[in-house]
This record gives structure tokens, sequence and C-alpha cells, in this order.
């Protein structure tokens, strides 16, 4: 059996002539070669797929060729190929610069391509500066990488960087036209889009996809094979979930749905899909931007006829509901129903855009229009403004006249002014209780609080002893400990108070712990005067960072301290000879 070939290694361009989607860069290089202008190390970056190695392949082919040489002529000796993700150590480039030395055996440079680049450790990336800047004149170096961001920024300085682009849809089906004519397949052109589409850019991708589906369908290659075998869903589907939509057809629409699940298909790929093919139906509703439009050109036909059966709010609108639905997919506990009410909401818009219970009409205006009656629009009454201004005090003297259903009952004339006025109370302003308006008030009314207290005479003015007001504060704090108020409750505990006849001194080794005692210092200071029956009691709060310093962190700083308490430490340190 003859051994096979893909197609990505059998049609590898020859010639930067052969290289697809890549123009700019190819004639870049041309101009270089030709002026004698080519730079000592370059750097090809780009997605995978798109000739950033076969174009170092034939440049380095093409500097060492002269019109004396042939075309089968591949000068092995002369190109070196490295694998960075293999041969990443330092002593790899070690080798590598001592071989730079040695000038060509045959044509005129030695050209190092280097793949995949940015596997290469730091320590090699710096082993590799000194002879990257300044290489032997015999010498060319062509790093090429995926991921650009990966290589550190002295080794992008001293490379003339080239930028590979992803390959267009258009210039892949192109080559895969070719392709498929080189091998004698017959392919519709919808086929060869759906594969384009498909490789995302990749020209290697596109290759390996067209194998792959050559294999499946033979010698003849069609629009439904190409989706069977790569799992996706045509266009078709979506020409015919538009049309239910449009009828307002939910049965029928679910059904469809149904059989999308039926056969593999994903919900979410489904809805993604769907509002894709509603962007390209508003992308067919202006003729300039038809071209932002990637499908083929029979696919195309059927798109701008679709788009004008719908309206450009109705497209909009199913835009919102789609997009909608693939957000919330994957949080969904029931994502088969997620979908399904979309698409119900979706059925549920008529073809201007509107609900089908409109404002004005109990009835749809569709109704009247398939029946050819035009709706007349009720409009609601005008307010008749009075043609004379009447001034107030006119208008209370003007009596009003109160008749009688009783004809025995006589009229009665009374005056506005003799009519009593009701007032209403208007409700008073609620303000929420976690805005800064309520917290100042708050404040504002606890000082009041407190003023009024002070001020009061004949209030106990008792002698307080520490032993009184500890006790208190250790009871404040247990219920801050209570209500859940841990961190006030920490703060308390941190320091104790220093009573000064009723002055009460707390140092704190920082200013935050200060300002959360000054916020929470009215309902202390009023349990602390009532539980020590004095109150001229008042806080004095200091912040002093030389506190910090008493904290023991170290073994000999926390013996230090346990000497402090205890003298007993040292002498049973010393009897038993213990370590610290």
């Amino acid at each position: 059996m003859e051994h096979f070939v893909v197609s990505a290694r059998k049609y590898r361009p020859q010639t930067f002539k052969d290289v697809v989607g890549q123009q700019a860069i190819t004639n870049t290089l041309l101009n270089a070669i030709e002026n004698n202008h080519l730079a000592q190390a370059l750097l090809f970056t780009g997605p995978r797929g798109v000739g950033k190695t076969t174009c170092a392949r034939i440049l380095a082919k093409m500097i060492n060729s002269d019109g004396n040489t042939s075309e089968d002529e591949d000068f092995a000796f002369n190109i070196f190929e490295l694998d960075a993700a293999s041969n990443n150590s330092v002593d790899d480039i070690r080798t590598l610069t001592d071989q730079v030395r040695i000038p060509p055996q045959v044509g005129k440079y030695k050209v190092y391509i280097i793949d995949e680049v940015h596997m290469l450790s730091p320590a090699a990336f710096n082993a590799f500066l000194k002879t990257l800047e300044e290489p032997p004149k015999h010498c060319i170096f062509i790093l090429a990488t995926t991921e650009k961001h990966k290589i550190i920024p002295t080794i992008l300085s001293r490379c003339q960087i080239f930028d590979f682009k992803r390959i267009t849809v258009k210039d892949a089906k192109e080559y895969l036209k070719y392709i498929a004519k080189e091998q004698g397949v017959t392919a519709e052109d919808d086929a060869l889009h759906i594969i384009a589409q498909k490789a995302d850019g990749a020209m290697r991708d596109a290759l390996s996809i067209f194998d792959r589906v050559v294999s499946f369908s033979g010698k003849n290659l069609t629009r439904q094979a190409v989706t069977e075998n790569l799992n996706v869903l045509d266009y078709e589907t979506y020409f015919t979930s538009t049309d239910l939509i449009l009828e307002n057809k939910i049965p029928e629409l679910l059904i469809q749905f149904n059989g999308v699940l039926s056969k593999g298909f994903d919900g979410h790929h489904y809805i993604v899909g769907l509002a894709s093919h509603f962007r390209d139906l508003l992308v067919c509703k202006n003729p300039s931007t038809i071209e932002l439009l990637e499908v083929g050109d029979d696919t195309k036909v059927k798109y701008v006829e679709q788009s004008k059966k719908s309206s450009q709010a109705f497209l909009i609108k199913g835009i919102d509901i789609a997009n909608d639905c693939d957000l919330k997919y994957k949080s969904s506990k029931n994502q088969r129903l997620l979908v399904e009410l979309a698409l119900m909401q979706l059925a549920s818009i008529t073809f201007d855009g509107e609900k089908k219970n409109s404002r004005h009409y109990i009835i749809p205006p569709s109704y009247f229009k398939s029946k050819g009656i035009t709706p007349i629009p009720v409009k609601k009454p005008s307010i008749i403004q009075p043609k004379t201004k009447v001034s107030q005090e006119e208008n209370e003297k003007k009596p009003i006249q109160i008749v009688a259903k009783d004809p025995a009952i006589r009229s009665v004339e009374i005056s506005k002014a003799q009519i009593p006025k009701i007032s209403i109370n208007k409700p008073a302003k609620v303000t929420s209780g976690l805005s800064l308006k309520s917290i100042r008030e708050k404040k504002e009314h606890l000082i009041k609080q407190m003023d009024v207290v002070i001020d009061e005479e004949n209030l106990p003015k008792e002698p307080v002893s520490s032993e009184v007001l500890l006790e208190a504060w250790n009871s404040y704090v247990k219920s801050l400990h209570l209500k859940g108020e841990k961190i006030m409750a920490s703060i308390m505990e941190m320091e104790l108070p220093k009573l000064e006849g009723t002055k009460m001194t707390i140092t704190y080794s920082n200013n935050t712990n200060k300002i959360e005692l000054e916020r929470a210092q009215y309902p202390l200071l009023a349990h602390l005067r009532k539980a020590c029956k004095n109150y001229d009691l008042h806080f004095k709060i200091i912040v002093n960072e030389e506190v910090a310093k008493k904290y023991a962190f170290t073994p000999q700083e926390k013996y230090e301290k346990l000497k402090e308490k205890n003298k007993n430490i040292e002498l049973l340190k010393r009897t038993f000879g213990l370590d610290i």
C-alpha cells in the first residue's frame, strides 16, 4: 500500500508566492533579500498553522540559493531547525553558540530556525542574548513562537518582529478549492466554506479537516457530509427556525429544537448559532454591510431573501433574547427549559417588533391587516381649559347651587367659604437607616441626649473605684460579645481604662482603635456612668505608638514577660537547668 502523506505536508508552500494570506510579510521579506536589508535576527509570531515555519524555511533557502543552484536543493547542511520545547536548557544554547562560529561549507549563510522559542528557560534566554545581538556575518537566526508575550523584552529588542495574522475564511476556502482540484475531489462551495470556518484562521487545521472529510465522503464533498462529519449545525437549521419564529409557530419550533437535541447537539450551541444567524440577517439589511457576511455565494442569496421578511426591530429584539439565554445557560438548573422559553419569547414577537397584545388595540394590528380592514384609532378626550381666569377670592365668593332629587325640597345656595377645608397631612419623608444622613442624625441625637443628661441637676456623683469601673467595663464587653459585635469587644479588651478622678484614660498603639472607640463611646459612657453611679465620668483617648513594643514575640521576650509577672520563674530555670 502506498504511503499516505497528509495535505498539510504534501502541499506545503515552496515559494513565497504559494504562502496563503500573508502577502504583506512575504513582500517585505522579498524586498529585504533583493535590497540586502535582511536583519540578523527575525521573530515570526502569530497563531498556529498560519505559515511561520514555512516562511522561515523558504527564507533560509532563498538567501542561500543563487542562479546556478537547482530548485531541488534544500541546503540541508546550512539550515538547522531546533525545537526549543525539548532543547530549552543553558547547555543547549551553549552548544548552539559554539556551532555558530563555524562558517558554512556550502552557500552563504547558516540559518538557525528555533521553533517554539518561548519555551526557553530564563537562563537560556540570557545565555542567548550576546550571540543574538552580534552573530557572525554568515549566521541568521529565525525565531518562531505562538506566544510573544512570554519572550523577555531584551530578546524582542534584538529581533525584527513579523506578526502573522489569521488566514481569512475567503483565502482558506480558495486554497481548499485548489487542493480539491489537485486531488480530483468535487466539492461544493458551502462545504469548503464550512471547513474554512471550522479551521478558525489556521490553514494547517483546514487541511487536516479536509483530509478527514474526504476520507468520510470520498471524492464527492457535499455540505451535508461536512456537517455530519464535523458535528456542526448547518445553515438550513437556522433558516427553518427563523421561518417558524416569524410565523409564530411555537409547537413546530419546539419540535424542531427537540430534533436538534436528538442528533446530539448541545442547546447552548444551538442558541449561540441562532444569535449569530440573526446577526447575519441584520447585516444583510444594508447593502453596504453585506461584505461582513462570511458565507458562500449561494447561502448569501438565502440570507438576503430571509432578511427582507424580518424587520430590523425584530432582529435586534431576537439578538437580545438569544444573548440573554446564552449568558444564563451555564448557571441554569434546567437548561433545556431555558432555551425553550427563549424560543417561545422569540416566536411571540410579531413582524413589526411589537408584542401581540398591543397597547392601543385589544386585537393585534396584524389581524386587521390580514383581513384588509383599516382600524380606526381611538384618541383620548382633551381637557377643556376655562377661557377666563378667575381669582381665588372671586372663586370662593361664587355660590354653589345644590339641587335635590326630591322636587319638594328647594335648592340651596352656599358659598365656597362656608365649606370646611379638609387638610391632608403629607407623610413624613422616610430615610434609609443605612444612609450617611441617618447615621449623622443618629449621632447628633445621641450627643443631644448626652447633653441633656449632663445638664440635669441632682444626678449621682458618687466616688468611683478602679475595681467597680473595670467590672462595669467587662460587663459591657460581655454584652458586646452576646450581640455579635466582636470587633468592638476585641478593641475594648486590648486596653483597660486608667481612672484618675472622673477621667478615664485609654492608650492605644494606633489611631484606628481610637476612632472606633470614639464612634461607640456614647452608649459605653452611658453604661459606665449608670453602673458606677457617677455622671461626671468622661473619656480621654490617647494614641501612643510606643505601646506596641510591649508585646512579646520572641521566646526571650516571652520569658522576660513571665519574669515580670512571677520572679520565681528565674529560680525554677536555674534549679532544673532549663533552656528557653
